[in-house]
């Protein structure tokens, strides 16, 4: 008798032995991770552990070094082979290079901005009709980054804080299954960061995958429970967070002693003086 019930999800990502190499220096060194739909996951590290390649790699920005076993060494959703607009509205992507990006564009509201992202382009396209469907799902991924306050507004007069939630309204349009979201506090204020922690906790408790990766600790939201520490291009250790975000295993992955405290959740880190 056959058995009637769905077959299980794809993972969101899986990396088998994935290594790139940039000029002559190899920065990804054979990495090992599957991160399922619905799993919430932060991947953190210092600066230069390999973050931005990883992400790269993620993106199709950057290819990981072929086999000899002709083993493909990078999925994302279960396929090896992606045109970039399809990924981008499988897997929405958050990162700062793209809020300059859309700064430059004359004359560009809040609302184009996230239009645009139907279009895999910083403007809707001259050519392209924009569809009442469009526009309500634009709004509504405005919502749900908790960012509708912005409507009516240019993007190039908006606060380093509201440009990031309307990336992310951006990266919703499409109705992705994740969100890839890259060090999204950057440059903002105690306030603006709290905004957003606000927005990725919602999200979250929406249904939506996140993939944070991030050097700040105060991103990992208590809905990520699970943390990937990377260090020289290598995963150093994956597992809870209630066993990883702690001063032992982050002072080995930042190279210093670290505090680590947590309040009703929320958790903060600074570095401890060794005078």
């Amino acid at each position: 008798m056959l058995s009637t019930s769905a077959a299980p999800a794809a993972p969101l990502i899986e990396l088998d032995h994935a290594s790139v190499i940039r000029g002559q220096v190899r920065v990804l060194h054979e990495l090992d991770l599957r991160i399922g739909q619905g799993q919430h996951t932060a991947i953190l590290g210092p600066n230069g552990c390999g973050k931005s390649s990883f992400i790269k790699l993620i993106t199709r920005e950057l290819y990981p070094l072929a086999r000899a076993d002709g083993h493909v060494p990078v999925k994302v959703l279960g396929q090896t082979r992606w045109q970039v607009d399809r990924l981008r509205a499988q897997l929405g992507i958050v990162t700062g290079d793209l809020s300059g990006n859309l700064a430059d564009m004359p004359g560009l509201g809040v609302e184009e901005a996230v239009i645009s992202g139907f279009f895999a382009s910083y403007v809707v396209p001259a050519h392209r009709d924009v569809t009442d469907d469009m526009r309500q799902r634009a709004r509504h991924a405005l919502e749900l980054a908790r960012a509708s306050s912005l409507l009516g507004r240019s993007y190039a007069e908006l606060s380093a804080g509201e440009t990031r939630r309307v990336l992310i309204a951006r990266a919703l349009v499409n109705q992705p299954r994740a969100l890839l979201l890259d060090e999204p506090s950057t440059g903002l204020d105690l306030i603006a960061r709290q905004h957003l922690v606000d927005s990725m906790r919602h999200l979250a408790r929406q249904g939506i995958t996140l993939v944070l990766v991030t050097h700040h600790i105060e991103e990992v939201i208590p809905e990520i429970r699970r943390v990937v520490l990377m260090k020289g291009g290598r995963i150093v250790a994956d597992g809870d967070r209630d066993e990883l975000l702690h001063a032992g295993p982050l002072s080995e992955v930042f190279g210093g002693p670290v505090e680590v405290r947590e309040e009703q959740g929320r958790l903060t880190a600074w570095a401890r003086t060794t005078t």
